[in-house]
């Protein structure tokens, strides 16, 4: 899976008020619809903790797949935020942009792809790595 597109999310960007429903809204059996509601959510300050270091990446490719991540989606990356193992990361493997799970091992770094039909990247020890950024979110149409 590589990155096709990196932007900053913008400070000065128009914060987005959307309307939440005042209740759950059930994936198992229908309730009555709601008429009323009174609470809105800024999308801004939901999902943007830290404008400065926020990027947003649309990401193309499948092998992250079993992550929640699939051709085409926006990830929202803090970058240069320190990855721990386990991570999703935007990682730089000799000038070449890729997202994947991190892994530290007892013999090295490993990117972990998240679809049995990708291999995994065993980063040699002479290799240049930068890990970009950390995933935290994946925006993900239902189309």
């Amino acid at each position: 899976m590589t990155i096709t597109e990196l932007r900053p999310v913008e400070e000065s960007a128009a914060p987005s008020e959307l309307t939440v429903l005042p209740t759950t809204v059930p994936a198992g059996f229908p309730s009555p619809a709601l008429d009323f509601v009174s609470e809105t959510i800024n999308l801004h300050e939901h999902l943007v903790h830290d404008p400065p270091s926020t990027y947003i990446a649309r990401v193309s490719g499948s092998s992250m797949v079993n992550a929640g991540i699939s051709d085409g989606d926006h990830l929202l990356i803090r970058k240069g935020a320190q990855p721990r193992d386990g991570d999703v990361v935007v990682a730089v493997l000799d000038g070449q942009l890729t997202v994947k799970r991190l892994r530290l091992t007892s013999t090295g770094v490993l990117l972990q792809a998240e679809n049995p039909e990708y291999s995994d990247i065993e980063v040699p020890e002479l290799s240049e790595l930068i890990i970009w950024g950390v995933a935290y979110m994946c925006l993900h149409s239902l189309r």
